[in-house]
């Protein structure tokens, strides 16, 4: 890497000291209780403890013969041991024989065994296998100890043992655990209500005809997206013209009913910076020593927190990943706030701007597992920030720190993942 003298302005706040407002302004939102059910995707307020035993009972490992194990401790293939079937067990049965000398049980997987039994025979150790209750149960192979596939009540967890902490994003897997130990019902953070404001009189829907001078709408679609991945609820999405009074009816409604409101555009030094003419005593707008998402705007406006980014897609991408997502996660109790970082090897080079850090987006290079490596997303595999068509082949973006003005390739270089 070209290491170029560092050249921050005193004016222009570095990515950590913007991130450190924005998360000093931001409080862990209030909990709820909610069906199992209904909490993929939430975050746990409380740990989650277990409510019964797992097992909730002796239960057997195989289907096969509950037995008493002195009674088979000496079968084999050569001497095998014939026992009396006494009854049938399938899965869910209440029944509870009793086994005297020379018994068996014919039992399911999953099954009680009786109190009485201190072992299971596998069908696949007995000479005719899987056969009616009326036919003995010919052993021809013994366990291999006393208790041999019988899984005990609460040997994998007791009642009131921790299954979660709180901090849990709850998933498939969670949600299984939690019916296990019986648990129907968890604590977990409210969902932050988003309000998403896209700003440009430049800006028509995606899937029309397109006059002169406007341009596709993307950053209502990138931030609500985003900002439904990071377990937000997206309460409003809304695209408005560069007139004060519009955004300002937009914006007062928005106010009303969202947590976080996220702008786009409007944030620079141009003469039509809708959201800076409104917003310019009530948030503080700033110069961050990034590439790209330079003009930045944060504050608190009530109990609201309201972001204002840049206007180009890549820079909305990144500016979300730097700030909006830490401040999410940050409502909703999470840690980590940021994403998984690994140092890759660039398989080629690039320019970075001295002074400012660098985010690129890049793909991976998997082929070689040994050797992961790294290079610029865009086509023409350049790093401009104003870049956004090459997004849909990003799988992370490539970090460069302030210091460094160029990368080259071979150099190893921080990579968040961005799934």
């Amino acid at each position: 890497m070209r290491i170029a003298p560092l050249a921050v302005t005193p004016a222009m706040r570095t990515v950590d000291e913007h991130l450190a407002t924005v998360l000093a302004a931001t409080a862990s939102l209030s909990d709820e209780s909610v069906r199992v059910e209904d909490a993929l995707g939430r975050t746990l307020a409380a740990p989650v403890r277990a409510r019964v035993d797992a097992p909730l009972f002796d239960n057997s490992a195989m289907d096969g013969y509950a037995v008493r194990y002195p009674d088979v401790a000496a079968a084999t293939a050569e001497h095998p041991i014939a026992l009396r079937v006494i009854a049938d067990l399938p899965a869910g049965s209440t029944t509870e024989p009793e086994l005297g000398p020379g018994d068996a049980v014919r039992i399911m997987t999953g099954a009680p065994v009786p109190r009485t039994a201190t072992a299971v025979v596998p069908f696949e150790h007995t000479r005719d296998g899987l056969q009616g209750i009326d036919a003995p149960a010919v052993v021809t192979r013994a366990p291999a100890r006393e208790g041999a596939h019988i899984r005990r009540r609460g040997e994998e967890m007791r009642a009131d043992a921790a299954v979660s902490p709180a901090g849990t994003v709850v998933g498939p897997l969670q949600m299984t655990a939690f019916a296990v130990v019986g648990v129907d019902r968890v604590v977990v953070r409210r969902r932050p209500r988003v309000a998403v404001i896209s700003t440009g009189s430049e800006l028509a829907p995606a899937g029309g005809m397109f006059a002169h001078g406007q341009i596709p709408e993307s950053n209502s679609v990138l931030l609500s997206s985003l900002c439904t991945q990071a377990g937000a609820e997206v309460v409003s999405i809304e695209t408005v013209t560069d007139e004060d009074a519009a955004f300002e009816a937009l914006l007062a409604r928005a106010l009303d009913r969202a947590d976080v409101v996220v702008t786009s555009g409007g944030v620079s030094a141009g003469a039509h910076e809708v959201v800076k003419n409104v917003l310019r005593d009530r948030i503080d707008f700033v110069a961050v020593g990034m590439q790209p998402g330079r003009p930045q705007a944060f504050g608190r406006i009530d109990d609201t927190l309201v972001f204002g980014l840049p206007g180009n897609p890549a820079s909305v991408a990144v500016s979300f990943e730097a700030f909006v997502r830490p401040a999410l996660l940050a409502l909703q109790g999470r840690e980590p706030l940021h994403r998984p970082v690994l140092r890759l090897a660039a398989a080629t080079g690039w320019r970075s701007p001295a002074g400012r850090r660098q985010y690129v987006p890049v793909t991976l290079d998997r082929s070689d597992p040994a050797a992961w490596s790294v290079r610029p997303a865009a086509a023409d595999g350049s790093s401009g920030s104003h870049l956004a068509a090459g997004l849909a082949r990003a799988d992370a973006y490539a970090v460069v720190p302030e210091g460094i003005s160029a990368v080259t390739a071979g150099d190893v270089v921080d990579v968040m993942l961005l799934s």
